[in-house]
């Protein structure tokens, strides 16, 4: 009878901790989006030409994705909470720096410094986002939770986009970087004062600890801090199904960075809106990418809760997503800046749906080696990070257009689709087996015979 009171007043510690995730993913992106804005006003200030921008953009991207396997490391190493707290800190505080690359005569070299070590910062976010996700929500919520943190990067930019093109009419550029440092940085303080792994949290009762783990969760894996052998990232990496998955997320992020560094400059250069008509308009698509990324996790998790298969509860809305996204290029052909933000806003709420790709990693990741498997995945998904702020900027450039960069995000699209029809199959919870007596022994991710459903 205790134990059936206790169940049923269970603690909700998993919904603090997950709005915490959430704003901390919310200045993550606000922090990567402030140069976006700012961008127009430093290339006329500092005679920046469009590719040169597009080096700019993509400083961040070198580092973030190079980091994203080490970041992994240290995840697993030393835990969400410090690595996370810590890193907030030190990103915020890099993006304050910006502020002041005026002062110096190699202002580019500068910028493209301090967003390279930006990117070094932030690398274990997400890795860590899918990480707690796993450790304090069961199976059918996962998506849910997923689909709330994925969602920030929508919230950032409708919420802050208008917040920040404010911020640089009525006083400079250098205010925008200033101003989102010094949030996050307080963010990190409060981060590393209250979030804890689930057996380490003084706010939770065992009746939650239980119900997470009976439906799928894993509040232990943080207790023990497991060696990791490259072999076991080789067989991550050769896994047909992690490879669609690793396609598909590079494509879903390709949209992502069109909207985080070229959007505002398309907004004013190629449709010629003023500053603030920009950060109204923009916020537009991205409370569409909002609504969607919600919408995209309580469909997933009706789907299992209706007895679909996982496979199907998790690719159906990727699958769609990434269709409706392809829409982007609808853009050219319209002359109508109204018609201009819906096909946007129809493009990023679609993108928003299909966002689920850190909750797929969550369902199949080796649980020996999670942190690692989210910066891999992480790592593919953000190659575009680097590729498309520069093949956009060349595109500009060489054809003096978006036309064709918006031809090059549509095409994107249809390929992620493609790669989660064809290449990913059924998800399964890969599995590391390893014989204990040989240490030495290569492990296998065995593709039938030994996989678990998730």
């Amino acid at each position: 009878m205790a134990q059936a009171g206790q169940a049923l007043k269970q603690t909700k510690v998993r919904y603090v901790i997950l709005a915490l995730i959430f704003l901390a993913t919310t200045f993550n992106y606000v922090d990567r989006a402030t140069l976006s804005v700012a961008a127009s006003s430093m290339r006329t200030e500092f005679g920046f030409d469009a590719i040169t921008m597009g080096l700019a953009f993509s400083a961040f991207g070198w580092a973030y994705t190079a980091m994203q396997i080490p970041g992994g490391w240290v995840l697993d190493r030393y835990g969400a909470r410090l690595v996370y707290g810590i890193g907030l800190i030190l990103w915020s505080a890099l993006t304050m720096m910006q502020g002041l690359v005026h002062i110096v005569s190699f202002t580019f070299l500068a910028l493209f410094a301090l967003r390279f070590l930006m990117g070094i910062a932030e690398a274990p976010a997400f890795p860590a986002n899918s990480r707690l996700t796993v450790m304090w929500f069961p199976t059918k919520e996962r998506a849910f939770a997923t689909s709330i943190f994925q969602s920030a990067q929508y919230f950032a930019l409708a919420v802050f986009t208008p917040v920040m093109t404010w911020i640089l009419h009525a006083h400079s550029w250098q205010a925008i970087f200033y101003w989102a440092g010094g949030v996050g940085i307080i963010l990190g303080v409060v981060w590393l004062f209250y979030v804890h792994e689930p057996r380490h949290h003084r706010g939770v009762n065992q009746g939650e600890l239980d119900y997470i783990e009976a439906g799928g969760g894993m509040p232990n894996m943080g207790d023990k801090r497991d060696h990791i052998r490259w072999s076991e990232v080789k067989a991550l990496v050769s896994n047909r199904m992690m490879i669609g998955i690793y396609i598909g997320q590079f494509c879903l992020t390709t949209i992502t960075w069109f909207f985080l560094t070229w959007f505002p400059t398309y907004l004013l250069e190629a449709r010629g809106m003023s500053i603030l008509k920009v950060g109204l308009v923009a916020a537009i698509p991205a409370i569409c990418g909002f609504l969607g990324g919600l919408a995209g996790g309580l469909w997933s998790d009706w789907m299992l809760r209706r007895g679909f298969s996982l496979t199907t509860a998790r690719k159906t809305p990727i699958i769609v997503g990434l269709l409706f996204s392809s829409t982007i290029v609808l853009a050219n052909y319209v002359p109508s800046d109204v018609f201009v933000i819906v096909v946007m806003s129809v493009a990023f709420f679609a993108k928003g749906i299909g966002n689920l790709g850190w909750c797929i990693v969550g369902d199949v990741s080796p649980k020996q080696i999670m942190g690692v498997s989210g910066g891999i995945f992480n790592l593919c998904g953000n190659l575009a990070s680097i590729v498309t702020p520069l093949a956009i900027g060349i595109i500009v450039k060489e054809m003096g257009s978006f036309d064709l960069a918006l031809v090059y995000i549509g095409v994107v699209a249809l390929i992620g689709a493609l790669s989660y029809l064809v290449i990913v199959g059924p998800l399964n919870r890969l599995e590391i087996r390893i014989d204990e007596r040989a240490p030495d022994a290569e492990p296998v991710l065995p593709h039938d015979i030994g996989t678990a459903r998730a």
